[in-house]
């Protein structure tokens, strides 16, 4: 009887640690859902357009805040992708969303533009260079498309975040500010011993505390010259669930910047 006992009692425990467990593993992926703006998208597009720094014909997308037309002579936001998300993606991750309600909430106007990188780290790798890519051929098809490249910002995350860093340091004044979302950097890596480069150029960081960059991207924060000019550091983990909570925040600041 004290057998069959300690078997219910055990199996009672069991059943309330699983559910615990299910719980758990509900939130988390709650959490890792990226949270959309029910703003609609303006004009999008997704072009493929050759590089000759890159030695192939990439993807490109536009996104311009709707009630805005074909973006003519409004300034550009570049985006750097991390290690995944590709700009195919770029819709279905709803930047153009995003977008048309940073201008509803009154930011200034402005376009996004993001190239396919590759896995380089924004960095060239013999004679794939997506770095030049993002200096040299970026702006001028923003120009053929009739954009302002006299104002541009870059925002990127992870990977993407490291490389928008990096392209502000090795072309000080390209862009006017760069915001990056848990930015993939190291205290030994060229970012953050480079920081005195990012003097001039405002710069936002955005990271999950939870995130195995943390420490890195606070390292990084205290190298900046002219400190934080943006950002903020919440619950959160190397993810569109986290990032998206970040964008609305991060396009209010390069519409600023602007």
């Amino acid at each position: 009887m004290e057998g069959m006992r300690r078997r219910t009692l055990l199996g009672a425990g069991a059943t309330v640690a699983t559910l615990a467990t299910v719980a758990g593993y509900r939130r988390r992926t709650a959490e890792e859902e990226p949270v959309m703006p029910a703003a609609p998208a303006g004009e999008q597009r997704l072009r493929q357009l050759p590089s000759a720094a890159r030695g192939r014909t990439v993807d490109v997308y536009t996104a311009v805040p709707q009630g805005h037309g074909d973006g003519r002579g409004l300034p550009v936001c570049l985006i750097l992708h991390g290690g995944t998300k590709r700009p195919a993606d770029y819709a279905g991750l709803g930047l153009g969303r995003f977008l048309t309600d940073a201008v509803r909430r009154g930011a200034p106007p402005f376009v996004l533009v993001g190239a396919d990188g590759g896995g380089l780290a924004w960095r060239p790798a013999g004679a794939d260079d997506p770095q030049r890519m993002v200096h040299e051929e970026i702006p001028a098809w923003c120009r053929r498309f009739g954009y302002d490249t006299g104002r541009m910002a870059a925002w990127g995350w992870s990977l993407g975040g490291y490389g928008s860093l990096l392209l502000a340091e090795a072309y000080p004044g390209f862009v006017r500010a760069v915001a990056a979302f848990s930015p993939a950097v190291r205290p030994d890596d060229d970012v953050t011993r480079q920081a005195g480069l990012l003097r001039g150029t405002r710069v936002g960081l955005w990271c999950g505390k939870q995130d195995g960059l943390y420490y890195d991207v606070r390292t990084l924060e205290k190298e900046l010259p002219e400190g934080k000019a943006a950002g903020s550091y919440g619950d959160g983990r190397h993810n569109f669930g986290f990032w998206s909570r970040c964008v609305p925040d991060a396009f209010a600041f390069v519409a600023r910047s602007l």
